[in-house]
């Protein structure tokens, strides 16, 4: 990854945003991080695998506590839905 300045970005950001297409670049102050600049085109790469990366993760969790927790029949879950109903009366 390329690294810039601050100092460089204000004063050079037309080549920085020019770099930023084909890499990442990675900017600092006083010797750390404190931005990086990247394209369009892969901000919403990284964003949409991302998402894709949090909904695989919500869906195995949700099998795992399918495949773990207790379960109950139909008039049962029924039962229980009108006496919560109830109780916000």
């Amino acid at each position: 990854m390329v690294t810039h300045t601050l100092t460089d970005a204000r004063n050079r950001h037309g080549e920085i945003f020019d770099e930023a297409l084909a890499e990442p670049v990675l900017l600092t102050k006083n010797g750390r991080p404190t931005h990086v600049v990247l394209s369009g085109k892969l901000y919403e790469t990284l964003w949409r695998r991302l998402k894709e990366a949090e909904y695989r993760a919500w869906g195995e969790a949700a099998m795992r506590a399918l495949a773990t927790s207790p379960r109950v029949g139909s008039e049962e879950f029924t039962a229980a839905l009108k006496r919560l109903a109830n109780a916000e009366d």
